[in-house]
């Protein structure tokens, strides 16, 4: 199975930055303080040297996935994005089909996904109901809340 996961310029811009971070400012400092407890004697009793030991390990899951994410994530150019059909970062507005309310959604990748903004993730339950949808259609998204019902009333870039 691939792991390529399609990003805006920015996305992959904000997720480059951070793995730098990590590796730059974080890594760094967590040597350093694993090196000071060192320095504070015997480490089979030695809260501060565990607790950064931990720490280490967690940053360095983190700076993997993110080197992993990095290394498939491709860019795309949103111009490029055919409007027919839903599909990533396409900008969609739906109608409920229960109350008639209407919202906008953003299909994007799972790490620039922002609920306050209207950007949803491809693999959350709205995000896979409405991916290859035409406009008009009626996707059934099943949701912990139930099954929600929304069409297709436009698709853009």
């Amino acid at each position: 199975m691939s792991n390529t996961a399609y990003y805006t310029e920015e996305g992959l811009k904000k997720l480059t930055d951070e793995l730098n971070k990590l590796r730059t400012v974080d890594r760094p400092h967590i040597s350093q303080q694993i090196a000071d407890a060192r320095d504070k004697g015997d480490l089979s009793e030695n809260a501060e040297y565990h607790a950064a030991k931990e720490e280490q390990g967690l940053l360095e899951a983190r700076i993997a996935k993110l080197e992993e994410v990095v290394a498939n994530a491709r860019i795309i150019d949103t111009s490029q994005v055919d409007t027919s059909r839903v599909y990533i970062h396409s900008r969609v507005m739906v109608r409920h089909v229960d109350n008639q309310s209407q919202r906008e959604f953003i299909i994007v990748a799972e790490s620039e996904a922002d609920v306050r903004t209207g950007k949803i993730s491809v693999t959350s339950p709205i995000g896979k109901g409405l991916l290859g949808k035409a406009m008009g259609e009626v996707a059934e998204v099943v949701t912990p809340a139930g099954t929600t019902r929304f069409e297709i009333i436009a698709i853009s870039r």
